[in-house]
């Protein structure tokens, strides 16, 4: 049996933790900031300093994690204890954000900062390690792309799920507009997604083993010279600067879409609109894949990207009334999420595979950490410019906003992630792995480990001692 292909169930098994942690996640970066700037009454300008913090703070105790996981060394692996045990940390620390004290003497800023940055530091702990596990499943190019886009397609589900779940909720516990019916929605919320991201962790680190020939070499040490080697890989540096100028662009658009629909297109559907995007994002995904293999995987998150970019542009021009105009380009927007989400992670894979191949160890958990900067950071710049802007620009919650408030959100959330995404192709275009050459790349790495001399195939005068 081929050691790098992986049954359909092992595959949804690493799949399931995505599924639990985007449910968490959408309610963290979409709902909560409107849910302690409306209701629990936190300043928006000051949440956004704090979402900036953490988001930095999240950046730089990734690679940490991620180098820390490259070390450990376990019955159960490298990867999996942190998975399991991040898992129960994340599901205690978000069911102390949604639940604020209701008490109106309580300093709810003091209790949004530090829940947010447990629950933060936590998710650290889980996703670094788990991230860096699928790498490790399968080294068949194919079969990778496979790997993520179940992975991410069950991400997409559990998006989808977080978008429903507050209108249920609500229905089925007939919470209200209220503030104490919102308060008592999130409580609800955090009962039913605390279970739902244990068990799919344990799930996950049962059914899941890491292949035996990896590399026992040591990884890098957290060290600037250490990170500083990652330059060399001419690939991942090219992968992550256009990763990280989309990511800045998306960002804004998830932060502000609550105060999008209702403040410019004056529409109580946001909800809906949500909904569309990530089931049209699931339903186009296996297209994708098949592209992915057909044409590779570089012309295919090329066209995802143009095609956001394209569709997206027209948001800009809506106003008061235009919601079907509106849920049409979200149609078309969600056609390339799919692959805009599942691509990067296959191709990121490769990029590690190529590092074996230049310094014969495998760092998955520092490629990840790294990566997980510029995500953070991306999300960092993405929700702290927005929320400033917007409350320089004169947001005050629960009433019409004026028109500077109004064509700032419509820059935020429509101009500039175009813009980004525009830049970002420009850079994605000179990204130079294929399935040809990830073919050279793997057989470079096994003949290293024989003790024979290899060409570099992106620089074939240079010879990669054993």
């Amino acid at each position: 049996m081929n050691p790098n292909r992986l049954p359909w169930p092992k595959k949804v098994a690493y799949g399931l933790p995505a599924f639990a942690l985007a449910v968490v996640g959408i309610p963290v970066y979409v709902y909560i900031p409107k849910f302690y700037s409306d209701v629990v009454g936190i300043d928006i300008a000051v949440m956004g300093v704090i979402l900036m913090a953490v988001r930095v703070f999240d950046a730089v105790s990734d690679p940490l994690i991620g180098v820390l996981s490259d070390h450990t060394r376990t019955r159960f692996g490298r990867r999996r204890p942190y998975v399991l045990i991040g898992g129960c940390a994340v599901a205690l620390a978000m069911y102390m954000l949604f639940t604020p004290p209701g008490n109106p003497s309580e300093n709810h800023t003091v209790w949004f900062g530090v829940w947010l940055f447990t629950l933060f530091l936590c998710w650290t702990i889980v996703t670094v390690p788990y991230e860096s596990l699928g790498p490790e499943l399968t080294f068949d190019y194919n079969e990778r792309t496979a790997l993520f886009a179940v992975r991410d397609g069950l991400l997409i589900a559990g998006t989808l799920f977080a978008a429903i779940s507050p209108a249920v909720i609500g229905a089925i516990f007939a919470t209200g507009a209220s503030p104490d019916g919102e308060r008592r929605k999130f409580f609800w919320l955090a009962i039913c997604y605390a279970p739902l991201i244990i068990g799919t962790c344990v799930w996950c680190t049962y059914r899941i083993r890491e292949l035996e020939v990896l590399p026992r070499a040591a990884a890098a040490t957290p060290t600037l010279k250490g990170w500083r080697s990652i330059s060399a890989n001419r690939p991942f540096m090219i992968l992550l600067a256009a990763y990280t100028i989309s990511a800045i662009g998306s960002n804004l658009p998830a932060t502000l879409i609550l105060y999008y629909v209702e403040y410019v297109l004056q529409s109580p559907r946001a909800d809906l609109f949500l909904i569309l995007y990530y089931v049209t994002g699931i339903l186009f995904l296996p297209a994708w894949i098949k592209y992915a293999n057909r044409y590779g995987k570089k012309p295919a998150w090329l066209l995802s990207m143009a095609i956001n970019t394209g569709v997206f542009l027209g948001v800009f021009f809506l106003g008061p009334g235009d919601e079907w105009i509106y849920g049409v380009l979200v149609v078309g927007s969600g056609l390339g999420f799919g692959a805009t989400l599942a691509l990067p992670s296959a191709i990121q894979a490769d990029v590690i595979d190529y590092d074996e191949l230049l310094t014969g160890s495998r760092r998955e958990g520092l490629y990840i950490g790294i990566w997980s900067i510029a995500k953070k950071l991306a999300a960092a710049i993405g929700v702290g410019t927005a929320l400033a802007f917007m409350g320089s620009a004169g947001y005050e919650p629960n009433r019409d906003q004026p028109e500077n408030v109004v064509l700032t959100l419509r820059i935020l959330y429509a101009l500039v992630p175009c813009l980004c995404s525009i830049v970002a192709l420009g850079v994605a275009f000179a990204y130079p792995l294929d399935a040809r050459v990830h073919q050279l790349i793997r057989a470079g790495v096994a003949r290293r480990q024989r003790g024979e001399s290899v060409k570099d195939p992106l620089r074939p005068e240079r010879l990669i001692g054993p």
